[in-house]
């Protein structure tokens, strides 16, 4: 009866603490879509078939030296169908102020940024876009980013096959290997 117990004890926490929620996934990725920062619309279903990087990121940010990072990832894996969608969000710590003007240039003069950017919007809460609503329903928490820099990996299938926090650099090795996967 004790390693009953145990056992049940042990998949109850797993279950807890696992990145793969029960999603039932009515809705894929493709079903979504973003203004861009020039206006123009990013429609997910564009990237049927791809890996999709979606990457809340600011300016101001401890962390915003990933975005070199996120564009060599862009430049390596572009041809193998990989996209980066980088998402301004202003939701920790006052980190991206800027209009989508100034977060364009910032991106394009500071870093060389190529890959697709939204316009400036929420990441988390109610009024999280609804992407972000969707990613916590099918994947869990851990699809909800708790800083900026936080990447969900969508698969090619429109469906969220990893996330990672804002301490995963986009060139490390974990990540890279789960692109890798992916393709």
């Amino acid at each position: 009866m004790k390693y009953k117990t145990k056992f049940f004890l042990y998949i109850f926490m797993i279950s807890l603490f696992s990145n793969y929620a029960l999603g039932d996934y009515k809705k894929l990725a493709y079903d979504f879509n973003f203004t861009g920062l020039n206006g123009n619309l990013i429609n997910l279903s564009d990237f049927k078939g791809k890996i999709i990087i979606v990457v809340n990121v600011a300016s101001k940010c401890g962390f915003t030296n990933q975005y070199e990072d996120l564009e060599n990832v862009w430049n390596d894996y572009k041809k193998k169908g990989v996209v980066v969608l980088g998402i301004p969000s202003n939701d920790f710590g006052n980190q991206e102020p800027g209009t989508s003007s100034e977060i364009k240039t910032f991106c394009e003069t500071r870093f060389g940024i190529t890959f697709p950017m939204t316009q400036k919007l929420s990441v988390k809460g109610i009024d999280a876009h609804p992407f972000y609503l969707w990613a916590k329903k099918n994947f869990g928490n851990s699809a909800i980013p708790k800083w900026n820099f936080h990447k969900i990996i969508i698969d090619k299938k429109g469906k969220i096959a990893e996330t990672f926090t804002s301490l995963t650099n986009p060139s490390s090795r974990k990540f890279i290997k789960t692109l890798e996967k992916l393709i």
